[in-house]
């Protein structure tokens, strides 16, 4: 195991560096730069080109790649375009936040989605596994940008039981209960749009393992289904499942674009949008490859889980 992980991640040093290259590419080569956002009646062409040849926006690219890159290696993320603060440190403070809510939307979405589709499993056929269903359509169906729209209409502004937005009330002491308060409509949205897909995971890999013929020695042997459903058969289901809570993980990071704008959680995705709307590559660059190094991690992770799960796994 431990050489397998040694080798995956020196597979992962090639493929990061195809990824600045890429990454580097896509943006720079988007329509308008970071000067353009300066553009106003009182700013001459010259203080433009001034600003440019400041930013180093003038040289070709592949000397741009290779100032970015060189600085990237010794763990610097540039300064940002538009507020000039260091790019490490807006990650850093947007990071917290990001991580707050998407790992409670995740936790939200395993909560709901894991006993759901074993009931449905269970069940199948059955009212309950209808009902289920329709559950899981109508999560994953329904765009969380209306959800969470029809979540602040509901519950906070017509019933005002929850604040609107943010992460802390404004002139507020900013306390833990504040946090949570601000935090269950977009962790509850977010955690319901995942969930409805993940339910239909969770009952197609339980349906699949319950028909084999262990469960069917295990129940003759006088097991209770509790045990034989919950401890024998999740067990064997759990390949399916580890493979989309690892497509998951990079969530963690890359943050959700669309409701952290929605309810102005100041996370990475939020940040995104900022970074999109000002031209701001520097910090875009940063936020690609931070979640481009966590699909890589979570894949390694995910391998990692199968053999925790499945003994019969070996990796030579």
């Amino acid at each position: 195991m431990v050489q397998y992980i040694f080798r995956r991640i020196l597979i992962a040093i090639p493929v990061l560096f195809g990824v600045t290259i890429f990454n580097f590419l896509i943006i720079n080569l988007a329509p308008g730069n970071p000067v353009d956002m300066y553009v106003s009646p009182d700013v001459s062409v010259a203080d433009i080109e001034i600003k440019k040849e400041a930013l180093g926006l003038n040289d070709p690219i592949y000397i741009q790649y290779w100032h970015w890159l060189g600085n990237l290696l010794k763990g610097d993320f540039g300064f940002s375009y538009s507020t000039y603060e260091p790019v490490t440190n807006m990650i850093i403070e947007r990071l917290g936040p990001t991580l707050i809510l998407m790992g409670s939307a995740l936790i939200i979405a395993y909560l709901i989605a894991i006993p759901i589709g074993i009931l449905s499993a269970t069940k199948q056929y059955s009212w309950i596994d209808y009902f289920t269903t329709t559950f899981s359509f109508l999560g994953v169906s329904i765009p969380h940008f209306f959800m969470g729209l029809g979540a602040i209409y509901v519950f906070a502004i017509m019933t005002q039981i929850l604040p609107t937005g943010g992460m802390n009330t404004l002139g507020g002491n900013g306390g833990l209960t504040d946090t949570l308060l601000h935090l269950i409509m977009p962790a509850i949205v977010l955690g319901t749009g995942i969930a409805g897909s993940m339910v239909r995971y969770v009952r197609s890999s339980m349906i699949e393992v319950l028909g084999q013929d262990y469960l069917r020695t295990a129940r003759a042997k006088g097991l209770g289904e509790f045990i034989v459903t919950n401890k024998h058969a999740l067990r064997n289901a759990l390949i399916p499942i580890i493979t989309i809570i690892g497509l998951d993980i990079p969530l963690l990071i890359g943050g959700a674009v669309v409701t952290e704008q929605i309810f102005q959680w100041p996370g990475l995705g939020q940040l995104t949008i900022q970074s999109i709307g000002s031209r701001d590559y520097s910090v875009l660059m940063a936020i690609n490859l931070l979640a481009a190094f966590m699909v890589l991690f979570s894949n390694l992770l995910t391998d990692i889980l199968y053999s925790v799960a499945d003994p019969r796994i070996k990796y030579n």
